[in-house]
């Protein structure tokens, strides 16, 4: 009988209990111990996870001697330094949910710190495993005949409030551009497979969160605005957000374009949030585009019900648990998604977010 993976996790707000759920669909993988400080999450966490052990610190949890990995899904602003403790104490297999950190004063610790890592460090950038994305990466290049422009629209919900409304400021969060924009950073060095060397942006906070005051302060996160990046290689990409356009039918459209056609990748938002009377949630699109001959194709890439119902990642979370796993079994030799490329998003987003303040473009 194949030995079951015993994951720790820290931190069990949405994100959080999104990775439990996911986990619970995986074939011998389960939840053994969650450190969560808020009561409601931990109370939310222990329905999920009813033969967790709850821990009172973080130290706690690492010490269990039966854990075989690591999940860190805690706010933005822990990473760093529990990625820290974790390393000084006991470096199991570990899985850090983006971005891996929000200061840039912690770019050179945190990379003294992956250098030396003894075990696999992976970075969770669930947007590479979406059905209709991951399906655009594995044909663009032969669409395309080399991606020359990558278009990145996404158009979705506000912030969602989370637990002590810490992702409502930038000091917080790294910035939209950081805590929100990061996946498709990655998605442009991915996509392109060439190193990011300037980029620019233009955004703002006009719709969002105005109203609001937490202890006295506003808000000052941006719910909008334009990136776009150069690459050493010639390409360019383009990211456009929006965070208050939750009414269109497909929250993200990525379209690569090249000389020899394009490609696009269709990607309806989370199931919950699709109004019953207009019937079953949009299907994920691939649309294939040659130049000569011109044939528009259009596909489905339709994802799992099981899989929608256990997240709002179009069944992502799964995907990318699926092979991490595979790599804590040592079935797989190096972490898909590296230290390096979670923290090239965080410096493009910080780069990004730089941009908009001071209305220069930045190089990298």
């Amino acid at each position: 009988m194949a030995q079951t993976t015993r994951y720790g996790i820290i931190g069990c707000g949405m994100m959080g209990q999104e990775h439990i759920r996911n986990i619970a669909l995986l074939k011998n993988a389960e939840v053994a111990a969650i450190f969560e400080p808020d009561s409601q999450m931990r109370a939310e966490a222990s329905v999920l996870a009813p033969d967790a052990t709850f821990t009172t610190s973080l130290a706690e949890l690492i010490a269990l001697p039966t854990l075989d990995c690591l999940l860190i899904a805690s706010p933005n602003f822990c990473h760093a330094d529990q990625i820290a403790e974790i390393a000084d104490t006991r470096p199991l297999p570990l899985l850090v949910e983006k971005p891996l950190l929000t200061e840039p004063a912690d770019i050179s610790r945190m990379s003294t710190l992956a250098g030396g890592y003894p075990a696999p460090l992976w970075v969770a950038m669930e947007y590479r495993y979406m059905p209709p994305i991951a399906a655009l990466l594995k044909e663009a290049e032969q669409v395309t005949g080399g991606v020359k422009m990558l278009t990145i629209r996404e158009h979705r919900f506000p912030f969602l409030e989370k637990v002590g409304d810490w992702n409502r400021f930038n000091a917080q969060t790294g910035g939209t551009f950081v805590e929100k924009c990061c996946h498709f950073f990655d998605l442009m060095r991915l996509a392109l497979n060439q190193r990011p060397i300037r980029i620019m942006a233009s955004a703002a906070q006009d719709v969002n969160h105005l109203e609001e005051q937490y202890a006295g302060k506003s808000p000052d996160i941006l719910d909008n605005g334009y990136v776009i990046v150069d690459f050493d290689g010639g390409s360019r990409a383009m990211l456009e957000l929006c965070m208050f356009a939750e009414g269109a039918r497909y929250q993200e459209v990525i379209s690569a374009t090249g000389p020899l056609g394009k490609i696009e990748a269709f990607v309806p938002g989370p199931t919950r949030f699709w109004p019953d009377d207009l019937g079953p949630a949009p299907t994920p699109l691939l649309e294939i585009s040659p130049r000569a001959p011109k044939r528009p194709e259009v596909r489905e890439a339709p994802v799992d019900p099981l899989l929608l119902a256990a997240g709002d990642h179009n069944g992502s979370t799964f995907y990318q648990h699926q092979r991490f796993l595979e790599l804590v079994r040592g079935e797989r030799d190096a972490p898909e998604v590296s230290f390096d490329d979670g923290l090239w998003a965080v410096r493009m987003g910080l780069a990004a977010q730089e941009s908009a303040a001071t209305g220069q473009a930045v190089t990298l």
